[in-house]
This record gives C-alpha cells, structure tokens and sequence, in this order.
C-alpha cells in the first residue's frame, strides 16, 4: 500500500496514520494524514485500503462507544454502598429503596437507619460510624 502512495515506509520505524473524515463526514470522502510526512492523501472510494481503513477506524468506535455505555451504566448500578463492609446485595437495596435513594441514605438519621426492615439495631451502628 505504501509503495502505491510514493510513502517511504521502514518496518522497523511505523508511521502514525491519522484518518479525518471530509467536509461533509460522509464515507469515502476521508483523508490520510501521515506523520512525519505533512501531507494528505485522498484515496478513490473504491480502493480496497481505504475500505480496509474505513473498517478499523469504525471498529474503534464502537469498541469505544461500548466500553462508554458498560462505564456509564455501572455507575448507574453501584451507589457506593458496596464498598461498606457487611452491605451487601439486600442490604444495600433494602437502604435504597426503604430511604428513596443514595442521597435518602446519606441524610438519614439514626432512628431512620434503624427503621429500614432487615436491619439490625447492631449493624445499624457500626453503620452509622462510617
């Protein structure tokens, strides 16, 4: 491929490729910019490199995108309250739900606490000094 572009091209030094989408972001429309090179090149739509190009470069994304989503939904899924010892997977529903959310949990008093069902007038100080 890069012997077709007139790019010099060492195996023992790789050049770092980077691929902008044209003006109007469509595909086939993209440009390769080499480094160490300041230039640009525009391949055909139909090249198979450029499709090859397009692939990885969409792959990226979405692996990207995807490790966003699990990221963002397991802060959704873990309020914290993992972290207490002895607050486990009841426990800790038990307190959100019974206290109406993490923020319900934080500004709890004590004879709140102790109102949740499932806990213990025991746990619910050793709670209470964390």
């Amino acid at each position: 491929m890069f012997q077709q572009l007139n790019v010099k091209w060492d195996k023992n030094r790789p050049h770092l490729i980077g691929v902008a989408k044209g003006v109007d972001r469509r595909a086939g429309q993209e440009v390769l910019s080499i480094s160490k090179q300041n230039r640009e090149i525009h391949l055909p739509d139909d090249s198979l490199a450029l499709h090859l190009i397009q692939h990885i470069r969409d792959e990226s994304h979405h692996h990207a995108i995807r490790g966003h989503r699990k990221k963002r939904q397991n802060a959704f899924t873990q309020s914290g309250l993992e972290t207490i010892e002895g607050v486990g997977a009841k426990r800790r529903q038990a307190l959100l739900k019974y206290l109406g959310g993490l923020q319900g949990v934080k500004n709890a008093t004590v004879d709140e606490i102790a109102s949740v069902p499932g806990i213990s007038k025991n746990w619910q100080r050793r709670f209470m000094k964390r």
